[in-house]
């Protein structure tokens, strides 16, 4: 049969057992010093006590009187009982200057020699000893009798060590019963924060504590989401490597306050908000986040746990897929309307009216053919015209004038490594369906697209992209509101809202540059964004502004 083998105690246990025994160590130690002490100081209080009554007898006139009589015992024995009795020592004893007692508490020893030493008293100087006499040892004070300059007489006082005793353990009762109490005292303090602390770390011994802070940190490391925990206060308690490069923060944040991150306005707000979010979308300079919070309770509010994920390439590839479906949707249309005119064209063949026929399909062709030369000619960077080409089709189905400029000229090969294509999607991508949205049911509907390199005074030169709507504008109070997430002036019903222009200025401003809004000439809004080639923008640019001093207007974002 196998003995149970006890497992190793609690971290609280062993901290409850170590406080104990050091309280009592330090009580323990305390007693016996101030025991020590006090044994010492009731020594030295006797000693002066001696001395004190040793000298007021050698100066007493009525003693250097008894002196001079041929019986000194007779009138000094009952004055020095009165003083034992009076000052409260345990012995008087008055000699002549070769220490024979005249007085003694025991008669018998009367005209005996003194016990002690008596060599320094007989030279004129009073002096305190301890010294074992015939009533025990004791603490004594000599002093001579002085006469005239002449000694002639020694008087003894003491006090016997035995009383000391007595006194001293008097005073170590009290402190045992102060002892007593300090060391319950403490254990019962221990106790309480032994027993809190237990609470507080689950009954788990040091070991286990360590093996989970370990696990803990190997955790943190390996999720590639990003992970913060914030305190009651709203300060960062913990953040793995994944939330540092999601949000951006660089150096020690741990103990600093969320709105002291530095992070965009509305993902500070989700993170200082008490109620939970869940799978909301937020953009920081370079990033689209998902984020969810969830508080820490127990009784109270104690903290929130934020958990942070990447969708920058899944919101980029879906913006890609709305395109695709645009593209899509826009090649129905356009076969839709092919089928028509093939049909057109097989009836007047039919009806023997062949040369009508081919003046018919020519015209046709002829139309599509100068719209392609015309966005080609102008934007020849094979990206921006198939996009363009994709939304002149879209915004011909949705009943839409899309136009480029004839200051447009966009040479291709000129555009750096440094500006992805994927980047310029989402720029003009996002600007005109913004733009075809607001012109959209108005009178006239009409985009119109600008996109040319402008030298920028010097600055190095810039690729600029301009659309113009014909629609309603927005309100110059909301000027700086339109390319905020989550701003949105279309039915609130269709997911996805308000993301697209605040996804330009994200782009914008990663590349350094500047997007503006203004109003159009005969109404309607004009967005321009501006973008470095040569890597010279400012890196710190505002991402999207209205200029100064002129109407602000705006399509719907």
């Amino acid at each position: 049969m196998r003995l149970p083998v006890p497992g190793p105690r609690s971290l609280a246990g062993q901290l409850f057992a170590m406080q104990a025994v050091l309280i009592a160590v330090v009580v323990a130690g305390y007693a016996l010093f101030t025991y020590v002490s006090d044994r010492q100081q009731a020594e030295d209080a006797a000693g002066r006590q001696a001395r004190s009554v040793s000298l007021a007898i050698a100066d007493s006139p009525s003693v250097l009187d008894a002196i001079r009589t041929p019986d000194p015992t007779a009138q000094l024995q009952p004055y020095a009982v009165r003083v034992m009795r009076d000052a409260g020592v345990d012995f008087v004893t008055i000699m002549d200057p070769e220490g024979i007692r005249w007085t003694h508490p025991d008669p018998r020893q009367i005209g005996r020699l003194f016990r002690g030493h008596i060599e320094r008293a007989q030279r004129g100087e009073t002096f305190t000893e301890t010294y074992t006499g015939t009533l025990g040892p004791s603490v004594r004070a000599v002093t001579p009798v002085d006469d005239g300059g002449r000694v002639v007489g020694l008087v003894s006082a003491g006090i016997k060590v035995e009383e000391i005793s007595k006194r001293a353990q008097e005073q170590l009762t009290a402190l045992l019963a102060v002892a007593a109490g300090a060391l319950l005292l403490g254990a019962v303090g221990t106790y309480v924060i032994n027993a809190r602390l237990r609470r507080h770390t689950h009954g788990m011994n040091a070991d286990e504590l360590s093996r989970m802070h370990d696990y803990h940190q190997a955790a943190l490391h390996a999720v590639r989401e990003g992970l913060l925990m914030l305190d009651g206060q709203h300060r960062v308690a913990l953040i793995n490597d994944g939330g540092r490069e999601l949000l951006g923060v660089r150096g020690e944040v741990v103990g600093a306050s969320v709105a002291d991150l530095g992070l965009p306005a509305q993902l500070t707000g989700a993170l200082l908000a008490s109620e939970p979010r869940v799978d909301e979308v937020h953009l920081t300079a370079e990033r689209v986040l998902v984020v969810n919070t969830s508080p820490v309770s127990g009784g109270e509010h104690r903290g929130t746990v934020v958990t942070l994920r990447d969708v920058t390439e899944l919101q980029s590839l879906t913006g890609e897929l709305d395109s695709e479906r645009g593209f899509t949707q826009a090649l129905r249309s356009q076969a839709h309307e092919a089928a028509n005119r093939l049909h057109t064209v097989v009836s007047l063949i039919e009806l023997g009216r062949a040369e009508e026929a081919v003046d018919f399909a020519t015209a046709e062709l002829e139309l599509a053919q100068a719209l392609t030369d015309q966005v080609v000619a102008a934007v020849s960077e094979p990206v921006l015209a198939a996009l363009l080409l994709g939304k002149t089709a879209q915004a011909n189905e949705r009943g839409v004038e899309l136009v480029v400029s004839q200051d447009s000229r966009l040479d291709d090969g000129l555009l750096p490594p440094s500006l992805p294509a994927r980047d310029l999607v989402t720029i003009l991508g996002n600007l005109v369906d913004n733009a075809v949205d607001a012109a959209q049911g108005r009178a006239p509907s009409r985009v119109t697209v600008a996109a040319y390199t402008d030298v920028a005074g010097g600055a190095g030169s810039e690729l600029v992209m301009r659309v113009t709507d014909t629609g309603a504008g927005v309100d110059p109070a909301h000027a700086d509101l339109v390319f905020q997430r989550g701003y949105s002036t279309k039915p609130a019903d269709e997911g996805g809202r308000g993301l697209g222009l605040a996804l330009v200025r994200q782009a914008v401003q990663r590349h350094g540059g500047t997007l503006t809004v203004a109003g159009a000439e005969g109404g309607g809004a004009r967005f321009e964004a501006r973008l470095p080639l040569d890597g010279t923008g400012p890196a710190g640019a505002p991402a999207a502004h209205a200029v100064p001093g002129r109407p602000t207007a705006g399509g719907t974002a």
